[in-house]
């Protein structure tokens, strides 16, 4: 059996550190009510002029260091996003010039906040028809660049970061078990949308529109769904989740995260979490999670849960044996 696991991890944020006092001065918002709904302290933001690409190279670049293999030994790239640098060229594109991996193609994937989910399952294939020695996928958001700083209901939720992964082939394949799921739903959750032509004119211009979401239907969306999706991909493997030695669920809030542990019977210490000072990082944050466990753990032998979710809506859960 040909399969692949992952040899390293990296992660990347911007150094600009913004607080919820920070965020107050320019929002109708606090420091104890951002606390209180969220559990965010703070989050990084891209202040200055690093776009989601230079955020992907910087992550991708602390894993292949870390693995000990030069860019032009990658055969492909994946970066999950829903902030692209463009439309065209893809964001995997421009790391792939970056990062000099002359032999590597690449592409974008973009299923919102569960892209690193749905990027690492899209890599596995990949590496599993034995064509590619090495595989990097990174998930990568600049979300401040797509925030209506007006609209406090989402505007607090967000941060800026990177978290990457590099594959290699190995015997077995360190992915047990997945689950992918899509709910078709435009209104939830929305962020550049791009209207059509209703008339032809010289003042034409393309225009985008700012993050928006109905924060409540999320919460009661997620906290609905996803303890049951969770306990249906661990019945299908025999298992329950008391199995699992880790979670790593979206960093989309804290106290979403807290709730879903409740539902589960499981003790808060079994779940990853960065949100506090990374905020919500659309699809970087269980990237980036997965790394910071990565480098305090041996995770070897371990079973660890990566479950992403969002705009939509889609939602999907690897259960990986490492």
């Amino acid at each position: 059996m040909i399969g692949s696991k992952i040899l390293a991890s990296g992660h990347y944020v911007p150094k600009d550190i913004v607080t919820n006092d920070d965020l107050a001065k320019v929002v109708d918002t606090s420091d104890e009510w951002i606390v209180a709904h969220t559990g965010i302290e703070s989050r990084h933001v891209s202040l200055q002029g690093e776009n989601t690409s230079d955020l992907a190279t910087k992550a991708a670049e602390q894993a292949l260091e870390r693995a000990g293999v030069a860019a032009d030994e990658i055969g492909f790239i994946i970066v999950t996003t829903f902030t692209p640098d463009g439309l065209a060229p893809s964001t995997a594109a421009l790391v792939q010039r970056n990062l000099g991996a002359s032999q590597a193609w690449g592409y974008d994937l973009s299923t919102a906040c569960a892209g690193f989910v749905f990027g690492l399952s899209t890599a596995d294939k990949f590496m599993r028809t034995g064509d590619y020695q090495y595989g990097l996928v990174i998930s990568a958001e600049v979300n401040s660049k797509m925030m209506d700083f007006k609209d406090r209901t989402s505007t607090v939720f967000f941060g800026d970061g990177a978290g990457a992964v590099l594959l290699g082939k190995a015997e077995r394949d360190f992915i047990q078990a997945e689950e992918m799921h899509t709910r078709g739903d435009a209104e939830v959750v929305h962020s550049g949308r791009i209207a059509p032509l209703t008339k032809l004119s010289a003042d034409n211009y393309p225009k985008i529109d700012a993050f928006a979401q109905v924060g409540r239907s999320v919460y009661n969306e997620v906290t609905t769904l996803i303890p049951g999706h969770i306990q249906s991909i661990l019945e299908k493997e025999g298992l329950t989740v008391d199995d699992v030695d880790y979670f790593v669920l979206h960093q989309a809030n804290l106290r979403m995260i807290e709730k879903v542990a409740e539902i589960l019977g499981q003790p808060m210490t079994k779940f990853v979490t960065n949100v506090q000072h990374y905020g919500n990082s659309s699809s970087a944050g269980i990237a980036m999670a997965f790394d910071q466990l990565n480098q305090k753990n041996d995770l070897t032998g371990k079973k660890v849960l990566l479950t992403g979710f969002g705009a939509g809506f889609t939602y999907g859960s690897l259960l990986l044996s490492l």
